[in-house]
């Protein structure tokens, strides 16, 4: 991405939340900076999984990573099942950012990346002054396992 100053080069792994992949997790982000918890608005399971990987971040990474709470699905409002004020509020207690988004209607996807990257280009400052940084992003959908229906996971449309 390209920020006004720099250009960060984030390099995604999108596990989409099944359990089966839990044990890759700490190979995934050993040398990630971002971690996304994505969550389907239209599906309070996969919203309280939500901090359970949060958790396996923060146990990999301790507080060395950003962490941004994701609830997508925003263009299947009508079947919402949590508001964006509980996704708020979930990022606030577990002190993380937080965005809703459409994959499907691509509605605040550039937005979150451009959130993501100007967020770790904050951290760089601060860490190494180096203008370009390679970035390892977790991203992490919540679905119920079923990965034949293509509306689950964070990236698929």
């Amino acid at each position: 991405m390209y920020l006004e100053d720099r250009t960060i080069r984030l390099q995604l792994w999108d596990t989409a939340g099944q359990e089966r992949f839990r044990s890759l997790i700490p190979s995934y982000i050993r040398d990630s900076k971002v971690a996304i918890v994505v969550y389907d608005i239209t599906d309070r399971a996969s919203f309280a999984k939500t901090k359970d990987w949060i958790d396996d971040v923060r146990d990999e990474r301790g507080n060395d990573v950003i962490i941004v709470l994701v609830g997508n699905k925003t263009d299947l409002n009508d079947k919402r099942q949590v508001s964006a004020e509980e996704g708020e509020k979930k990022a606030r207690d577990l002190n993380v950012m937080f965005m809703e988004t459409s994959a499907k209607a691509g509605h605040n996807v550039k937005e979150l990346f451009k959130k993501v990257a100007q967020a770790v280009g904050v951290s760089n400052d601060q860490a190494t002054q180096q203008p370009t940084e390679s970035v390892n992003v977790e991203l992490t959908a919540q679905n119920d396992g079923n990965t034949s229906n293509s509306s689950n996971g964070c990236c698929q449309t």
